[in-house]
């Protein structure tokens, strides 16, 4: 399976934030939608980073005055990104294996959507389970 499956159930719309903007405008973006993360992008929409919860709580464990600081003093610089065409399975190992949870989704250098963990893990889960029925459905009709 591919993350252009994902993708098509959940839509290409992506929350983003500006380098510039203070990590309290982040914070209220994260509530207001119900997220996790956010992509950075720059003046053309390019994405040069991304900010997540635990950046920001990891932030606030260093300085009180954390929610007066800039998205860019914070955001991860290296982004790691996929490709509509990539394999969930290895997406998800690169997930797992690099310990994060949210991956902006770029096609032709164009921010196209972000997914999550948990948006890798539910495809995979309804995956198995349309085998486990399958298979439930041959061994019943074999008894028969």
């Amino acid at each position: 399976m591919k993350i252009e499956s994902i993708l098509a159930m959940k839509g290409l719309k992506v929350i983003t934030a500006r380098p510039d903007q203070s990590l309290k405008d982040a914070v209220d973006l994260l509530v207001e939608h119900d997220i996790g993360a956010l992509i950075v992008v720059d003046e053309l929409g390019q994405p040069v980073g991304i900010i997540s919860e635990r950046d920001i709580i990891r932030e606030a464990a260093r300085s009180e005055a954390v929610l007066a600081r800039t998205v860019a003093d914070v955001m991860t610089k290296e982004l790691i990104v996929a490709a509509p065409q990539d394999d969930l399975g290895a997406v998800l190992q690169t997930m797992i294996t690099r310990r994060f949870r949210h991956l902006p989704i770029v096609d032709q250098k164009r921010l196209i959507g972000i997914i999550s963990i948990r948006d890798v893990l539910t495809v995979q889960l309804d995956k198995y389970q349309g085998e486990v029925d399958t298979l439930q459905t041959q061994i019943s009709e074999g008894q028969d």
